[in-house]
C-alpha cells in the first residue's frame, strides 16, 4: 500500500473555496479506486497550510487512477474549480508506505 501525502499552500482568504474543492475530491478518489483519509485544514498555527492523505494498494494502482482521472468529467471540473478560484497557491506531493 502507498499513501499520497499532499501539502498545500492555500490562500487563507479563500479557505471556503478550498474546503469546497476538498469536498469535491474525496468521493472522486474513492470512486476511482483509492481510499481518501480526508483533508486537514488550518485551525491553529499556520493559516495557509492544508494537507490531504489518500491511499492506493500500490503505486501502479495510483498511476491507473491518474489515467482514469484525466478522462473523468467530474475530475476535470474539480481541477477547473481549483484553477478558477485560485485557492491553491502551490502543492507538493509525496508517497509514503505505512508501517504497522
Amino acid at each position: 500500500m502507498i499513501t499520497c501525502y499532499l501539502r498545500y499552500v492555500i490562500d487563507p482568504y479563500k479557505l471556503a473555496e478550498f474546503e469546497h474543492y476538498a469536498k469535491l475530491w474525496i468521493p472522486l478518489v474513492n470512486r476511482l479506486g483509492g481510499t481518501h483519509h480526508g483533508y486537514f485544514l488550518p485551525h491553529e498555527g499556520a493559516n495557509n497550510i492544508a494537507l490531504a492523505l489518500f491511499s492506493f494498494p500500490s503505486l501502479a494502482a495510483y498511476e491507473d487512477y491518474r489515467k482514469k482521472m484525466a478522462d473523468d468529467a467530474e475530475c476535470r471540473a474539480a481541477f477547473a474549480y481549483g484553477e478558477e478560484t485560485r485557492c491553491i497557491v502551490s502543492y507538493e506531493r509525496s508517497f509514503m508506505r505505512p508501517v504497522f
